[in-house]
């Protein structure tokens, strides 16, 4: 399917790996390009020289985004290369320490969000004057399961995608008049190189496999996930480059989980 994305201008932050870096692909493979950000300039440019092979333009800015300053300097950048911002995919964010409640104090609160609630509005206020500007736009705010079904061992990372959920909802409303789209794409389980990593780890301390580690994750930690098996970055990627296309002009507010099922409620 061509999704008409050829030409249109977009930012992917956290693009140097795992979910932003398939996003940033999957834009790529449909003539888009794309301005990348994340904070460590080398995976940047590993990541820019992967994406040459296809149609886009491919650019990359280095960028704290707790920092207005870097936030501004991606902007910037991304317009004076590109000469408009079609689409913004909210893609960076922090899953912070785990723990409890009572184990987690309130700077770690304040950290995850800075980076997964404030940055992003920091980020979307500087943008949507030029998707304005066009009457035409796409924002795709990446979220999680936790956003929907929170869990008290990550209470504080939980809220904070519970808020994204919240205001992704509330832009929906407010820009959609400008011709600016607003929906939230939450995934779980999600085979990440972190997610490998995490469940090699898991497969070495209890001297199992790695296929029987995921397992025995998802029957004791995902076992609402009814295709029993983890998700791709592919399945994650390839739905946001829908909804950043202009075949997706009837869907707004929508929050789309693609966890397998992971979420337990409609």
């Amino acid at each position: 399917m061509d999704l008409k994305l050829k030409g249109k201008n977009a930012i992917v932050t956290g693009a140097s790996k795992g979910i932003g870096k398939g996003i940033a692909e999957s834009l790529a493979k449909e003539g888009c390009n794309v301005s990348i950000c994340a904070r460590h300039k080398k995976e940047l440019e590993a990541t820019v020289e992967e994406l040459l092979e296809y149609d886009g333009d491919i650019i990359s800015v280095a960028a704290d985004l707790t920092r207005e300053e870097d936030i501004q300097m991606l902007v910037d950048t991304t317009f004076n290369s590109f000469g408009s911002i079609d689409i913004l995919v909210n893609n960076a964010g922090t899953i912070g320490k785990a723990g409890t409640f009572d184990a987690t104090p309130l700077a770690k609160w304040k950290d995850v969000f800075e980076l997964n609630l404030f940055s992003v509005v920091s980020l979307t206020k500087k943008v949507v004057p030029y998707m304005k500007e066009k009457g035409w736009g796409r924002i795709i705010n990446i979220s999680s399961e936790n956003g929907s079904q929170p869990y008290p061992d990550m209470i504080h990372y939980s809220a904070s995608k519970g808020a994204l959920d919240n205001f992704s909802k509330a832009l929906s409303k407010a820009v959609a008049g400008d011709g600016i789209l607003v929906n939230t794409v939450s995934p779980a389980f999600i085979m990440t190189p972190l997610v490998e990593n995490m469940m090699e780890q898991a497969a070495k301390e209890e001297g199992i496999s790695k296929d029987e580690a995921i397992q025995s994750f998802l029957k004791n930690h995902r076992p609402n996930i009814e295709v029993e098996r983890p998700g791709t970055i592919e399945e994650v990627g390839e739905l946001v480059a829908f909804l950043a296309s202009p075949k997706s002009s009837f869907i707004n507010g929508a929050n789309y989980r693609v966890d397998g099922g992971s979420v337990a409620a409609e």
